[in-house]
């Protein structure tokens, strides 16, 4: 299954695959290719992984996208080590990053909005790996195997192909930085955990609302609002969408009496905002 039309009920899974295409091909296909240069390894250490993003970077034309889905703390490198990668990318270059939500780097948000072309943002739950990819013809990635840390150039069209259609599937249901969610004060957003809660376990209306102290009536406004703050289609993706975001914690698999977070009262400012 590819990413691309995938429900997002699927999302994790067309993910995991995606990432085990990507390993695969660059393990089978690594001692044909790196001859001809279609796959070379990065050798040392994250300075050099960082020297060859900033490489391909500065030689991009036309656009770069990059998939941030892997921790580097233990690198031993800043932050803003790998921000200062895109500040000598050419103006005439598009540039895309997706982002789990746990590795975004606030500063640079900030920093974007007062570019005159800033990067494009999105944040997506996404496997754990890092990649660059410059004109949809050259890539670096980065991830984990068994034996540890593997960088890679890679040119090969195949792999290309797996990384692109990782980014393509992944932005279209991603959620533009500047449209992630804030519940204002904590009541507001101790209410909208507890209904994310209750659609996440399939709570019917009637139940959650009288857990919640409220009619059905405002408690489907309450639905309605926070599908529309999230962009969703359907309670279901409401759901799926709140997990990427981490508007829930991993644990919290019941409604708004089970083992989430203790009630709080319900906020009618919600209703009236």
């Amino acid at each position: 299954m590819s990413a691309h039309g995938a429900p997002e009920g699927d999302l994790e899974q067309a993910l995991r695959e995606i990432r085990a295409l990507i390993e695969t091909a660059v393990s089978q296909h690594r001692s044909q290719l790196t001859g001809s240069r279609l796959i070379d390894t990065v050798d040392g250490g994250y300075g050099e992984i960082l020297d060859t993003a900033q490489e391909l970077i500065n030689g991009a034309v036309e656009s770069v996208d990059i998939i941030h889905g892997r921790s580097v703390g233990h690198e031993g490198h800043p932050r803003e080590a790998e921000r200062d990668l895109l500040s000598d990318a050419p103006d005439a270059v598009r540039v895309r990053l997706l982002s789990s939500p746990a590795l975004l780097d606030e500063y640079f948000v900030r920093e974007q909005a007062g570019r005159h072309r800033p990067v494009s943002i999105r944040v997506a739950g996404l496997p754990p790996i890092q990649a660059l990819i410059v004109d949809g013809s050259r890539g670096l990635v980065v991830a984990e195997s068994a034996l540890g840390r593997r960088a890679s150039v890679v040119q090969a069209p195949e792999i290309l192909h797996a990384l692109l259609t990782l980014v393509e599937g992944v932005w279209r249901g991603a959620v533009p930085v500047n449209d992630r969610i804030f519940f204002g004060d904590q009541s507001r957003a101790d209410l909208a955990r507890q209904i994310l809660g209750a659609l996440r376990a399939g709570v019917t209306d009637e139940v959650a609302a009288r857990e919640l102290t409220v009619s059905v009536r405002t408690y489907r406004r309450y639905v309605a609002e926070i599908m529309t703050l999230l962009g969703a289609r359907s309670r279901f993706q409401a759901g799926v969408r709140a997990a990427e975001l981490r508007l829930l914690p991993p644990s919290w698999t019941t409604g708004p009496s089970g083992s989430g977070p203790g009630r709080t009262a319900p906020d009618r400012s919600m209703a009236a905002s």
